[in-house]
């Protein structure tokens, strides 16, 4: 009886050391981010361009705290629309065929609102209990924290910070597209402090022998934008 309850003792208190250190982790993580600035603004815009298969797309990204986002990519004179407007979300991609809004499935919504900054925030999830730290590994060869996130639909993604700057490295989730199993890494990097938030500049992402790279070239906070900009049907 006495080991056992030794046994258990250990148990709990690894369990208690291990939720102080994700703790912890996350705490340096919103103060590396300058997350409590981000969630005191009001919107935020980044121009950007992504480079897939030799192919050069500009891009702009749109925020409205705390739930609206569009996107904006262009390609051969044509927009590719994505937009949340806090209820429903829709897409317009011409490369079909038709400019006709369609409208997202739940679990296109929830990619969607992934890439809002707004929304994506690690200590969401730690209060939600939807993180759990799952050691460590080097990327680019530097030390990184593993952190395991459980996301809306049960998708588990994979993030990996940076032992030293407390800055998103990687992240790696595996999902089905299409009827087939996925796997992408992402690697955020070129971290410059703008308008008194921090952002990855840059972001590499490799899927299925695919690379796709994503620089941002310009970040600005608190445009206007209207709530009906976010509607597109």
């Amino acid at each position: 009886m006495k080991k056992l309850t030794f046994i258990m003792a250990g148990l709990i208190m690894m369990s208690v050391i291990n939720a102080q250190t994700l703790d912890e982790i996350v705490k340096k993580y919103t103060e590396a981010n300058k997350l409590d600035h981000v969630a005191s603004l009001k919107t935020i815009k980044i121009t950007a361009n992504m480079s897939v298969a030799g192919m050069e797309m500009p891009m702009v990204f749109y925020m409205k705290n705390p739930d609206k986002i569009k996107s904006v990519t262009s390609f051969n004179g044509q927009d590719m629309v994505q937009a949340y407007d806090g209820e429903k979300g829709y897409s317009i991609n011409p490369m079909t065929g038709s400019t006709d809004p369609v409208e997202m499935t739940p679990e296109q919504v929830k990619q969607t609102l992934r890439s809002n900054i707004f929304q994506n925030s690690m200590a969401n999830y730690l209060k939600n209990g939807q993180l759990a730290l799952a050691g460590e590994e080097n990327v680019n060869d530097k030390p990184a924290y593993k952190i395991k996130a459980t996301v809306e639909g049960g998708l588990v993604i994979d993030m990996f910070i940076d032992k030293s700057s407390y800055f998103l490295v990687k992240t790696s989730t595996t999902t089905e597209m299409n009827g087939m199993t996925v796997t992408m890494d992402s690697y955020p990097s070129d971290y410059t402090e703008t308008s008194g938030i921090m952002i990855p500049m840059k972001t590499s992402t490799s899927a299925q022998g695919m690379d796709i790279i994503i620089n941002f070239t310009k970040v600005e906070v608190d445009v206007p934008m209207e709530d009906s900009f976010f509607k597109i049907k």
